[in-house]
């Protein structure tokens, strides 16, 4: 969600700070500030909408000082304007908040005496810490006192105007970060935010807290113990992809990488020599009788493409369920399950919660994720990466098709270890694996025939998207991927699902985008798709030769994508509908990499 840079040094920061929310934009653009102590006290400047918008203000009343907080915003309590903007202030404490603070009411009542101005939870925070202080407890022993108070998920950056260059931190179910300068000390919600900065990052563990000067740093733990905490240094260039480039969205310079970010995510499980690496090593699949995969979004019909691979090729039973309910209907876990949680920041709520409920249930787990120091990489038994690279654009694209090709590989792994395929079967599907690269990149040369498709439909008001065995989740996700960035109603069917109730919404002309290669269920998705034909829906095929041959008389339009082996057909099948959802928004003039209501990292209940 939000996202949070501070810097204390002796050195000017404003610009800096500007530059750090700018590349955790993507977390937020509801509304963005920034605030500075300088011989002057506390000055912020804020502003609603989008970080130019407080480049603005700040052009017009400039401020600056040697130690700073800024953050953009993802509102969650009050609407998105001025005065909801962080930082807040009250007296002499100004901070910025990602997350959401439960008891916030409760705190409000308790402090009634005391002046709140805006609508949001964080606000509390500043009152709290300010009556601490006012209480004549030192700056620590106040931070302390009100960190006790406050209930529910937090990442904290806060300033005292009383003299003294610090900065305090603190987190609790949100991620926060220290950067080590030389001279200076910084503060990340993001390190993507801190790349620039500092290459030596500390990861706040969850209760710590922390005191931040120009020359050093001191954390503390939830039970207010000095504690150490392991230094990462980030590799030089590890961000270089957060540039744009020569395209016009993130978005679509994410879709046209995809060749290279499933070949890195390929060399983590199979090197050249068609053996599996490490991973062999960090698990057995015949000690697992069950997988349980838990995701939200995009990352959720990753596991249900997955419970295709390893119930049809290892013959193990898969659950998928969506983090935000698993665990609260107790769910019944066996000894021998596999917990694995997708996710490609590492931090989403929902799933970092039912991964500490399997873990507190003696239920071993591993975390598939693009960030191998975030809390699930950390708190998980084991963490398997994607190495998709950082992406920026909101809805999820070489992510996605990093987390199927991973997913992929430890289906195929699990087939191998549990003697479902011979050697040469094997063989072959390691070799389908290794094409992915250069098919994706065949793929993405059908481009300019799926923007011909999208600016069709981009004048519907609804659209399905239909598809069987495998594509089902495929047909998902390019529903969602419509709605998120064209704001297009869509929805996804299983084809045979239709007729049970669904059909009734078809009419002459609805937009109906079938994903059919022609494999073993093709003929029954030909029939489902003559029945909306015969209702006068407009017809999209994305399909492969073979099926073009057989299908395409029946379509509006057809996509033609290259042939693929069944096992990986859902990956160059995804391209298909990237694009699509890419072009239609496009189309319309929507903020692509920056859509309605939507952050990058849901890292709040």
């Amino acid at each position: 969600m939000c996202g949070i840079v501070g810097i204390v040094g002796d050195s000017k920061v404003t610009d800096r700070l500007l530059d750090g929310i700018k590349k955790l934009e993507y977390r937020g653009y509801d509304s963005a500030g920034v605030a500075v102590l300088n011989g002057s006290g506390l000055k912020r400047a804020r502003a609603k909408g989008k970080i130019a918008s407080l480049v603005d203000a700040l052009k017009d009343n400039p401020i600056d000082g040697h130690a700073g907080i800024a953050h953009t915003r993802w509102a969650t309590h009050g609407e998105p304007n001025i005065t909801n903007a962080h930082p807040h202030f009250a007296g002499k404490v100004g901070v910025v908040h990602n997350g959401i603070i439960e008891n916030y009411q409760d705190i409000r009542n308790e402090l009634s005496g005391r002046n709140f101005v805006t609508e949001t939870d964080t606000e509390v925070i500043a009152h709290l810490m300010d009556e601490g202080l006012k209480s004549g407890k030192s700056s620590r022993e106040a931070f302390r006192w009100c960190l006790k108070k406050l209930r529910g998920a937090y990442a904290l950056g806060l300033m005292i105007d009383d003299g003294k260059n610090e900065i305090f931190a603190a987190r609790a179910g949100s991620p926060l970060a220290i950067g080590i300068g030389d001279g200076e000390m910084y503060l990340g919600s993001d390190a993507l935010a801190l790349a620039e900065l500092s290459r030596e990052l500390v990861y706040l563990e969850e209760g710590d807290w922390a005191v931040l000067t120009p020359d050093a740093y001191e954390i503390y733990d939830e039970n207010d113990n000095p504690v150490k905490r392991d230094i990462t240094v980030i590799a030089t260039g590890a961000f270089s992809a957060s540039d744009k480039g020569e395209f016009d969205h993130y978005m679509l310079k994410e879709i046209y990488e995809q060749p290279q970010s499933i070949n890195r995510t390929l060399k983590s499980y199979l090197d050249d020599r068609h053996e599996f690496g490490d991973i062999q090593n960090q698990i057995d699949f015949n000690d697992i009788d069950r997988l349980v995969i838990i995701a939200c979004g995009t990352a959720s019909y990753a596991g249900e493409v997955a419970k295709y691979w390893f119930e049809q090729m290892a013959g193990i039973a898969v659950d998928v369920d969506i983090a935000s309910e698993f665990r609260y209907r107790n769910p019944v876990l066996s000894p021998k399950s596999l917990f694995v949680a997708v996710s490609q920041s590492g931090e989403t709520a929902d799933t970092l919660a039912a991964l500490r409920y399997c873990k507190d249930a003696g239920i071993k787990t591993a975390a598939l994720v693009n960030v191998m120091t975030s809390t699930m990489a950390r708190e998980a038994d084991m963490a398997m990466p994607l190495n998709a690279g950082p992406e920026i654009g909101v809805a999820s694209t070489k992510a996605f098709t990093s987390q199927l090709t991973a997913l992929a590989s430890l289906a195929l792994l699990a087939s191998v270890q549990r003697g479902k395929l011979d050697a040469e079967q094997a063989e072959a599907q390691m070799d389908n694996l290794h094409a992915l690269p250069l098919l994706v990149s065949t793929t993405l040369e059908q481009n300019e025939a799926v923007a011909h498709l999208a600016k069709d439909l981009s004048t519907a008001k609804d659209a399905f998207f239909l598809g069987r065995g495998a594509m089902v989740p495929i047909a998902f996700e390019g529903a969602l991927k419509l709605k998120e960035i064209s704001y297009i109603h869509a929805e996804g069917y299983a084809a045979g699902e239709l007729k049970h109730g669904p059909i009734a919404l078809i009419e002459k002309g609805t937009p109906v985008i079938v994903i059919a290669p022609h494999d073993e269920l093709f003929e029954k998705t030909v029939s489902n798709m003559q029945e909306v034909a015969a209702r006068g829906a407009k017809i999209y095929l994305m399909t492969d030769p073979q099926g073009h041959k057989a299908a395409a008389h029946m379509a509006h339009t057809t996509v033609t994508l290259p042939s693929a082996d069944p096992f990986i057909a859902p990956v160059i099948q995804t391209i298909g509908v990237q694009l699509l959802a890419y072009h239609a928004a496009v189309a319309l003039g929507t903020d692509v990499d920056q859509p309605r209501n939507l952050a990058k990292s849901v890292t709040v209940e």
